[in-house]
């Protein structure tokens, strides 16, 4: 991967920093892992991070990339997905914002991003975050060219306490602006489960610092619904395997409700 400048960040035999899981799924729905893979480039070392916080939710959003490969397989759904880490540059954010290549996350420095020069923020931004961009904004440019329809989903885990401060959901629906029809009718879907504790807009709100939904999805009025799931629930493979089944239900019954 080479940037504007002639250098490499990613060597050859590293991996490309966007996964596509099973890209000739034929489902209208869209699966993206903008935070799914804790990978650091060879060339960026461990960002001077121990091998614990490259592990936590820091780095990556704990289980999803399990989760995203049961719900493309359940749902015959194209997942793409982000393999470097978040630390590294943050996918869901405007490679302009500092918060998108953090100094400090949750409560540890990241002494490879301190006061870094231009051009090492635009070698990330040009071999990692463009790329992805570039690779879901060609998928929805071939799936209109043959009319395909597309619900976009944005899945995400979330840690269940934060600064001390408790988070009893166990799944958060995202949403604000665009065209937000899905995002309620899952919401509405989820809602009747009574096992289960739904945050509206909870524990994040969907806001100017999120940039994946709002740069695909909003111009060209896609229906689209970002989801929290609580780590906790989907680290292990079992508890991946209950929620797919408990989304993917619900995904469906909410595609119900509407017409593409």
């Amino acid at each position: 991967m080479t940037t504007p400048g002639g250098a490499s960040l990613l060597d050859q035999d590293e991996p490309e920093p966007v996964v596509a899981f099973n890209s000739g799924g034929s489902s209208p729905f869209l699966i993206l892992g903008d935070h799914a893979g804790n990978a650091i480039p060879r060339r960026l070392g461990t960002l001077g991070l121990s091998t614990e916080d490259r592990e936590r939710h820091i780095a990556w959003d704990i289980g999803v990339r399990g989760l995203g490969e049961l719900l493309a397989t359940t749902l015959n759904a194209a997942f793409l997905h982000q393999h470097y880490s978040r630390l590294v540059i943050d996918c869901n954010r405007d490679p302009a914002s500092a918060d998108a290549i953090p100094e400090v996350s949750d409560g540890s420095p990241i002494p490879g991003n301190t006061n870094l020069v231009e051009m090492a923020r635009t070698e990330r931004i040009a071999a990692i975050h463009e790329p992805y961009h570039a690779r879901i904004a060609a998928e929805l440019a071939m799936r209109s060219q043959f009319n395909r329809p597309t619900i976009l989903i944005a899945l995400h885990s979330f840690t269940p306490r934060m600064a001390q401060i408790e988070r009893p959901w166990h799944v958060g629906v995202l949403y604000s602006g665009g065209n937000t029809r899905f995002a309620t009718a899952l919401l509405e879907r989820l809602f009747t489960e009574s096992d289960i504790i739904v945050g509206d807009n909870e524990p994040y709100q969907m806001d100017e610092t999120d940039y994946t939904i709002p740069r695909h999805a909003f111009a060209d009025s896609l229906p689209y619904v970002e989801m929290e799931i609580c780590q906790d629930l989907i680290a292990k493979t079992a508890g991946q395997h209950v929620w797919n089944s408990r989304l993917s239900s619900a995904l469906e019954i909410a595609r119900s409700c509407f017409s593409l």
